[in-house]
């Protein structure tokens, strides 16, 4: 049996399978495929299994996740004329794997050098501390300029990061020198403003201790001038209430020496005597005023005839009666006690 046969089928069977598998094609979930057919295009297929028509047709596949673009390192001359050194970080998204496949040749050579010439327009319309200080803005401005150039692409472009804007050494050097000195100074200016917030405070805490320290003297002065008021006013009180006190006493102890001797019925004689001993004992120098009875007043003008009455003024028997009996005679009664002086 020849076998030439089985070869034949053996092989017409490989290739209908090569031919087979070669139509069966995979497009990712991030992904989608340009179908061209005779190398011109025909459909822009979604993810999934696709079958094609091996040698007649082609499936390209494009990645439509987001994408970065390192832009390598370049030299710009700013607005006042330093050259800096800026690295910036591009990050994109294909929108349309048709125009992205067709429009551009090589999308990553023509974005990055389409941000490194914008770079230079964008930092070089700013000064150094402006590009330095102000990157969002750097960022906004080349993102919108690359936006508007990729846009016919079939690329977003996301947004624009710029990594790194080094000045010159001795540029560095001189900024370095500056912010030392920036910082110096606002250290002098804050040392003297503690200095004299200070010495305001310190003044202002003087000038209350001062004020309260005058009200404390004022208050005390007032408080010892109340009280050696009212020690004087004690005082004359106690004075006032002890002299009347010594005067009432005084007159009482004469009412009742006066009420003992008429009690027991003396003579005009004894009468005159006690009063002339009580008139001693009541004017000893203790008070400046006496109030006396008007009975010892009566008593005290017929001590003047009982002293006639022993001097001898008299002559004979008649004086002698005369006296005791101008002592003896009554006298007559006053409202009240008269005073003495």
């Amino acid at each position: 049996m020849s076998i030439a046969p089985v070869i034949a089928l053996a092989v017409i069977a490989i290739v209908l399978f090569v031919f087979a598998a070669a139509g069966v094609k995979i497009v990712r979930p991030y992904q989608k495929g340009i179908v061209e057919q005779l190398g011109r295009y025909k459909a822009t297929v979604e993810p999934g299994l696709k079958l094609i028509l091996p040698v007649v047709q082609s499936l390209t596949r494009v990645d439509m996740r987001e994408q970065v673009i390192d832009v390598p390192p370049q030299e710009v001359i700013t607005k006042d004329n330093v050259t800096v050194t800026v690295d910036a970080v591009i990050y994109y998204e294909p929108t349309d794997a048709q125009r992205l496949i067709y429009n551009v040749a090589s999308f990553i050579l023509a974005v990055t050098k389409l941000a490194q010439t914008n770079l230079r327009n964008v930092i070089g319309d700013m000064s150094l501390d402006n590009a330095l200080t102000s990157r969002d803005n750097v960022n906004v401005a080349l993102r919108e300029v690359l936006d508007d150039a990729t846009d016919k692409w079939g690329v977003k472009v996301v947004r624009v990061e710029i990594q790194r804007i080094d000045p010159p050494v001795d540029v560095m050097n001189a900024m370095h020198e500056q912010m030392k000195a920036e910082r110096n100074r606002r250290a002098v200016v804050l040392e003297a403003d503690g200095t004299r917030e200070a010495a305001i405070t310190r003044a202002e805490g003087e000038k209350q201790a001062v004020i309260l320290a005058a009200e404390a003297d004022r208050q005390q002065a007032i408080l010892n001038a109340e009280g050696e008021a009212e020690a004087i006013r004690a005082v004359a009180d106690a004075e006032r209430y002890r002299e009347v006190t010594v005067a009432e006493g005084e007159a009482a102890a004469i009412r009742d020496v006066y009420g003992a001797i008429h009690d027991g019925d003396p003579t005009s004689d004894l009468l005159a005597i006690k009063a002339l001993e009580a008139l001693g004992a009541v004017a000893d120098g203790r008070a400046t005023k006496i109030f006396l009875p008007t009975e010892v007043g009566a008593a005290l003008g017929s001590l003047g005839a009982v002293a006639e009455l022993f001097t001898g003024s008299g002559t004979g028997d008649d004086a002698r009666a005369e006296a005791i009996a101008e002592a003896s005679a009554p006298v007559e009664e006053e409202d009240g006690p008269e005073p003495v002086g």
